[in-house]
């Protein structure tokens, strides 16, 4: 049994516990409302620090690995063959790495920084810095290894932008679902990058 009040907008309902409010269906062609947020957010001034961090965090390492990208690619520098002599462990998956840099034009060669990723006897085509002091592996191999840490750095910022649509009061789901969109391709294409130059890094 069911009767609407006089005036009102809502019907009522009897059970077992007495008489209940139920709202009434939207009307044909209205919009639905924005879906209330449930959960506790931390206040504004420690999102804007959690967002900051975030967004130097991941984003940082983008304009530092510039000109290393640029020196493999053969940009700068000067180009010639590493032969490393030897390396030196000095860490948990770290080494120190020296070798001999014979320059393509002629000329001397010299004592410089190897990367650690490679071994004690390895022969690569090389980029030696200005400073003269250190070579980094030149061409494909070079390029797609130091693109590794920029790939990582987009896969790290890639749900950033959910985040921060999450706390703004006025957005909706449709943003948020685009946002997560984002995210999951973001980090896609960071999980490839980072495989291929890590395949890159430590191919023979």
């Amino acid at each position: 049994m069911s009767r609407r009040r006089s005036g009102g907008r809502a019907h009522y309902r009897k059970n077992r516990g007495g008489v209940r409010p139920v709202a009434d269906p939207p009307a044909p062609g209205a919009r639905p409302e924005p879906p209330v947020k449930t959960g506790r957010s931390p206040g504004p001034i420690l999102q804007v620090l959690i967002v900051v961090m975030w967004a130097g965090i991941s984003v940082a390492p983008i304009p530092l690995s510039v000109p290393l990208i640029q020196l493999a690619a053969g940009a700068y520098g000067t180009p010639g063959t590493l032969t490393v002599e030897s390396c030196v462990r000095v860490g948990r998956g770290r080494y120190d790495c020296e070798g001999t840099f014979t320059p393509d034009g002629g000329g001397p060669a010299l004592t410089v920084s190897a990367p650690g990723d490679l071994e004690a006897g390895d022969r690569v085509t090389a980029q030696l810095a200005p400073e003269g002091d250190r070579a980094v592996v030149a061409g494909t191999r070079g390029v797609l290894t130091t693109l590794t840490l920029p790939f990582l750095s987009i896969g790290m910022f890639g749900f950033l932008p959910y985040v921060v649509l999450y706390w703004l009061p006025r957005s909706t789901r449709r943003q948020l679902r685009k946002a997560v969109i984002a995210g999951c391709v973001l980090t896609a294409v960071s999980v490839v990058g980072v495989t291929i130059g890590l395949i890159a890094t430590y191919s023979v």
